[in-house]
């Protein structure tokens, strides 16, 4: 009698190929309403999903919303009706690679550019010239650490910050604890294509995980940009999180940011808190911005 792992491998073989050749699944219908409510704008040749929605008639401000990894604009349709009621307009996209939005294969996916892709959406809408607040979340987080950067050197074409405000996203390379799978995809080897394919995640690529290693390349670029501006920072966190556990990032952050505020959300809150906890998450950026 064969080996039973032998058994097993001759039984896989067939259903992976199988498996490799499905069609990946249809969008579920809140998600057809989501792009079909959205519009596109071209970079480079590529094309980058993004919404703008139209909020409080007479108010100047405006909202920029950086989603996470591996996910999309999407992440804030819960809160974006209540953001909607206190901006005048609320603005998200899918980053070069995520959602909607183009994803070239082979591509150098950087920090850098996704920064360039936010400062080219808000020339697209005429907007280079007002002053953003931003909202992140995650890999947003260190895009909108990037602008900072921009910002604080006052270059000509950079966006104007008018506040920050973070969530949940690994800013310090030493807290930040990346899965066993980010690991295994940024990492490559002979399993990073077979787990791409399986996963139906194009942005589980080798390329788009490298902001892993970017961020420790140039922490103090991104780090520093923080600690040296002026403007209104906050940081919302759910202290649940696996990948920035608690209270090792807190204290940390604390430490580095004493000038910052933070929001800490429910002990159940994990690493989504603005799908977990909508309303505590609105809650808490509404507190910030209304304080300044």
């Amino acid at each position: 009698m064969r080996e039973w792992w032998v058994q097993v491998g001759l039984l896989a073989v067939p259903l992976l190929a199988a498996y490799l050749h499905i069609p990946p699944p249809q969008l579920s219908p809140a998600l057809h309403a989501w792009k079909a409510s959205g519009k596109f704008f071209t970079y480079k040749g590529m094309r980058i999903f993004y919404q703008d929605s139209a909020g409080v008639v007479g108010s100047p401000e405006i909202v920029v919303l950086l989603h996470g990894f591996p996910t999309s604009s999407y992440d804030w349709y819960k809160i974006w009706e209540g953001l909607t009621l206190r901006f005048h307009r609320v603005i998200a996209l899918d980053f070069l690679g995520f959602g909607f939005s183009d994803k070239p294969r082979p591509h150098h996916y950087s920090i850098f550019e996704q920064a360039s892709i936010v400062e080219a959406l808000l020339r697209h809408l005429g907007l280079q010239n007002r002053r953003i607040n931003l909202l992140s979340h995650d890999y947003g987080d260190i895009v909108a650490q990037e602008l900072l950067y921009r910002y604080k050197q006052n270059r000509s074409g950079r966006l104007t910050i008018k506040s920050l405000c973070l969530s949940n996203g690994g800013i310090f390379p030493e807290t930040h604890h990346p899965l066993l799978l980010q690991k295994i995809l940024k990492d490559g080897g002979v399993l990073s294509p077979i787990l791409t394919r399986l996963m139906n995640f194009f942005v589980f690529s080798r390329g788009l995980l490298q902001y892993i290693n970017q961020r420790q390349k140039f922490q103090r670029r991104w780090v520093g940009a923080l600690t040296s501006v002026t403007i209104p920072i906050h940081f919302i966190y759910g202290p649940l999180d696996p990948v920035n556990p608690y209270p090792e990032f807190l204290e940390l952050y604390r430490k580095t940011l004493p000038r910052s505020t933070v929001s800490i959300l429910d002990d159940h809150i994990s690493h989504y808190p603005q799908l977990e906890d909508p309303m505590g998450f609105l809650n808490a950026y509404m507190g910030f911005i209304n304080s300044f």
